[in-house]
């Protein structure tokens, strides 16, 4: 995973203040760069930035009638940027509205409220926990492709040389 610090998180609310508070909490605890968006159509032009985070608010379209909601705008982000992690904001407690998030690709679901923030760190943490792991599992799988590639090497050399001695 690169480094927090050239990377962005996007932060996608049609409620301003929202973003800007989620956006002051979370980069006083990670080095990310932050851009904030209030609707889905504005943050998938902004896609070619390759952001590792996306929070995503379920209900994008309060103030915009016309503007895609949140699962929608989801699917372009998958389809676009599938390693991506998007976590879903929702007002909804409902089961149906998390299950849907998580169908179409939403790393994790989080319920607005006085929790949310905390959880949402909790969240990233673990994204970039993943991340650490996974590029330390590539390095693995290097290094034994490696090793690999120098012993079988190694068995071929030796049995040329048995051959040519004989």
């Amino acid at each position: 995973m690169a480094e927090q610090s050239s990377q962005y998180i996007f932060l996608v609310d049609d409620e301003p203040i929202q973003n800007e508070m989620l956006k002051d909490y979370l980069s006083e605890r990670f080095k990310y760069k932050f851009m904030t968006f209030e609707s889905g159509e504005a943050a998938i032009k902004e896609l070619y930035l390759n952001p590792a985070i996306i929070v995503l608010d379920f209900h994008l379209n309060a103030h915009l009638p016309e503007a895609k909601n949140g699962v929608e705008v989801l699917k372009d982000i998958k389809a676009q940027r599938p390693d991506s992690h998007v976590i879903m904001l929702s007002g909804q407690d409902k089961l149906d509205v998390a299950v849907d998030s998580m169908k179409y690709g939403a790393y994790d679901y989080v319920i607005k409220g006085e929790t949310a923030f905390s959880r949402m760190e909790n969240i990233i943490n673990n994204i970039n926990v993943l991340g650490n792991v996974k590029q330390a599992n590539n390095t693995y799988k290097k290094v034994i492709t490696a090793l690999c590639v120098a012993i079988g090497a190694i068995v071929l050399l030796s049995a040329y040389l048995v051959a040519k001695l004989k």
